[in-house]
């Protein structure tokens, strides 16, 4: 059950940490365990005992004491299917219907899933039409169509019902005018027969009767708006969600035929009108309107094709030519749905409604729901033509009574906690099957009853066989007492760094490693079998060189031999410099090989180019050698020690010399030269320095002196000479007054005058 399905691959336990049987089945497909008593040696862990069903066979394990457990197929519910659709109950199209698989993770498990469409299975087709004004010629052609109609459905089945409805857009600018009186008419003005703007409107529910489909079509009145996309989207949303409204039948091959000559808004076109409200794929119908068409934006084209499969519609995109390959690129993304195209006053629907049904119908396309986490399907049809296994099965020019198979192959990478289910089901038919799935994670291993077992020395019962001790024993064989302690301080003892136990080379017993023998005889070794004396490093093939010993994974050479490997003869004889010196004193001499200390560089460790030169770096120490003035002048000797012997000269050697300024600004000029060692070096000083001439103080002062007088004697003249102006400028301007100011000879003549008293008391003389 379940074995050999991957029986090409190569059967390989990939183990990790095993420490009991439950670890051992969840680390891979095709790992077992042994539960045989005493099957481990003395020194092996119990972790031998998972690997291959293969390799524990051979080991000794007998196939009784093997523990694997396997996949487990049962069907719960597999009624035959019908032949036609003329049963008191609900066809029958798809078998089995109920299964439930227990897994093994990682071990695939195939089975057969059969489906056979049935004669005269029932058929609702929902009529929905654009009534914006372009649509005017096809709105007349389908108010002639519908006994057609009727007809070519009766062709297909005997249960046939059609229902009808019509959409625009939303009535909102900038998609209808909203004008008070636009709204009312958003027609042109010569159209005599225009209802209002709307949305989405439900007309007519699923019916058999004719008349009343020609009745309510004939009503149809045409419509407007503003731009070209149309609300397509919210109408096959409502009519998918809103069933009981429609009157969609459970058993029924369910299809919309939407036909239109422009293209759809979709999700975020809404935000032109401030609509900011995501649609959440629910029914909002009232009076057979789309109430929440002005509140909620179009819903995306996933959202579409989303609820079309969920509630297993079959779209029919009846478009003009010039709509042609949007609504092709749209099919791609809705499953199950078919493109036809209209002739320009629409009367070609009738057939293109057949032909695409006939389509739609002949092509099975199996495939699943939402799956469990760490869940693979694939479907491998077995039909001529069927293609490769993948994630859907599809099978075409299926005509009716033919019968149909794929095989389905389940996988589950991981263990599930609980019981998880999916439906598998051709795309566009009700019939499903329901997989119940769980896995199978823990080994069922029919242990001995007796509490106390021999082999657990009494003192725990055996489980998977191994020993499961009881309070206050651990141990492979409950062997080990531990007293006060627990268990965890006892194995922690054991652990290096808080690493594995003893390294993964030993048994933890009461907390003391007791390591294990290697294939070569030898044993590992050490507090936490850390040690072992057969992987140090090789030269020429030979541990260590074979000039020395492997001790704890480092070679220990011979008095005569170095290296890690112990490949070198000790000799220095090619790191000493003309000197005499090893590697300069800069460094040391390994495999008879200058090893330099950081930045000097070899055969000898003389240079070292990205070291500061000791003309800058030793400035300050020559300046208090030779002159004894600077920051070292106090602690000369102290300071600059590292500078071992100098001298003063009048002439230095040719070349360039170093300098540096004192702190009475002379230059000073030497050679200094690094001797072996680090920092040890040797200089050669020039007596003389190089010092700036003293400017002259008299010459100086005198200068500031005489050029503040100038300057203030210039000041005066310049102050004295605008007072000069100003006294000419007000003279001339006296003068010019004077010369306005003489008189002109004028002659007076005085007369009396006699001014008689009114009162009568005298007069008065005036002159």
């Amino acid at each position: 059950m379940g074995r050999g399905v991957l029986s090409q691959e190569v059967e390989v336990c990939s183990k990790t940490v095993i420490n009991s049987c439950r670890d051992c089945i969840r680390s891979g497909a095709y790992c077992t365990w042994c539960k045989q008593l005493n099957f481990t040696k003395p020194g092996e862990q119990e972790a031998a005992r998972c690997d291959t069903r293969a390799q524990l066979e051979e080991r000794g394990c007998m196939g009784k004491d093997i523990v694997s457990p396997l996949n487990i197929l049962t069907v719960t519910k597999n009624t035959a299917l019908s032949t036609n659709a003329f049963v008191k109950d609900e066809p029958i199209q798809l078998r089995p219907q109920e299964v439930n698989l227990k897994l093994r993770p990682g071990l695939p498990r195939t089975f057969k899933l059969d489906f056979r469409r049935v004669e005269g299975y029932p058929v609702d087709l929902y009529y929905l039409m654009d009534l914006s004004y372009s649509m005017e010629d096809d709105l007349r052609s389908i108010k002639t169509l519908g006994n057609e109609l009727f007809k070519a459905l009766q062709g297909i089945t005997k249960q046939g019902r059609i229902g009808f409805g019509s959409f625009v857009d939303k009535t909102v600018l900038p998609f209808t005018n909203t004008n008070p009186e636009k709204l009312k008419k958003p027609c042109e003005e010569k159209e005599l027969f225009c209802q209002p703007a709307f949305g989405y409107r439900h007309v007519l529910s699923m019916t058999e009767n004719k008349a009343d489909f020609n009745r309510e079509v004939d009503k149809q009145r045409i419509s407007g708006n503003l731009d070209s996309p149309e609300g397509t989207l919210d109408a096959i949303m409502q009519a998918a969600v809103c069933g009981d409204r429609i009157g969609w039948r459970n058993s029924s091959t369910r299809l919309i035929v939407l036909t239109t000559d422009d293209g759809f808004h979709m999700a975020g076109d809404g935000k032109l009108a401030g609509i900011l409200e995501p649609n959440d794929e629910r029914c909002y119908m009232d009076n057979k309107l789309y109430t929440k068409s002005n509140d909620m934006d179009y819903p995306s084209v996933g959202q579409v094709a989303s609820q079309l499969e969920k509630n297993n519609i079959q779209p029919i995109f009846a478009v003009t030519k010039n709509m042609e390959n949007v609504y092709r690129e749209l099919s791609r993304m809705i499953p199950k749905s078919e493109v036809g195209v209209l002739s320009e006053d629409s009367k070609n629907v009738v057939e293109l409604i057949q032909a695409a049904y006939n389509r739609l119908s002949s092509k099975v396309t199996v495939t699943h729901d939402a799956l469990p986490d760490n869940v693979r399907v694939t479907y491998t049809p077995l039909c001529p033509g069927g293609g490769p296994a993948g994630d859907k099965g599809v099978c075409d020019n299926v005509k009716v009574g033919d019968l149909v198979s794929f095989n389905v192959t389940v996988t589950a990478d991981e263990c599930i906690d609980r019981e998880r289910s999916f439906l598998i089901g051709p795309l566009g038919i009700k019939d499903k099957l329901k997989v119940s799935l769980s896995t199978r994670c823990e080994c069922e291993c029919d242990d001995p009853k007796e509490e106390n077992h021999k082999d657990c020395d009494g003192k725990g019962k055996v489980k998977c066989g191994m020993c499961s001790c009881n309070a206050g024993f651990v141990g492979q064989k409950c062997e080990c007492a531990i007293g006060e302690k627990d268990e965890s301080s006892l194995r922690a003892a054991c652990r290096k760094d808080n690493g594995t136990e003893c390294e993964g080379r030993g048994d933890c017993v009461c907390g003391i490693c007791q390591c294990y023998a290697q294939q070569g005889g030898s044993t590992y070794y050490g507090t936490h079998c850390e040690c072992e004396n057969e992987s140090c490093e090789k030269f020429q093939n030979k541990l260590c060189g074979g000039n020395g010993k492997c001790r704890c994974k480092i070679c220990e050479c011979n008095p005569e031999y170095e290296g890690t490997a112990c490949q070198c003869k000790k000799s220095d004889e090619q790191c000493r410099t003309p000197s005499g010196s090893v590697c300069s004193g800069r460094g040391t001499c390994q495999c008879n090989q200058c090893k330099c200390i950081e930045g000097y560089q070899r055969p000898y460790c003389l240079t070292c180019p990205a070291c500061q030169t000791p003309c800058i770096t030793k400035g300050k120490c020559i300046e208090c050698l030779g002159f004894q003035t600077g920051p070292f002048s106090k602690n000369c000797s102290q300071t600059c020690k590292s500078i071992n012997e100098f001298e003063m000269v009048e002439t230095l050697p040719p070349g360039k010399p170093c300098d540096v300024r004192d702190v009475e600004n002379c230059r000073v000029f030497f050679i200094i030269k690094q001797l072996d060692g680090e920092d040890n070096y040797s200089a050669q000083i020039l007596k003389t320095r190089e010092c700036p001439e003293l400017p002259n103080i008299y010459a100086i002062i005198g200068g500031s002196i005489a050029g503040v007088a100038l300057i203030g004697l210039l000041i005066l003249l310049i102050i004295k000479a605008i007072l000069y102006m100003r006294d000419v400028k007000e003279f001339r301007r006296f003068e010019n007054e004077q010369k306005k100011g003489k008189w002109s000879p004028v002659s007076l003549s005085i007369r009396a005058v006699s001014i008689s008293n009114p009162f009568g008391e005298g007069d008065c003389k005036y002159a």
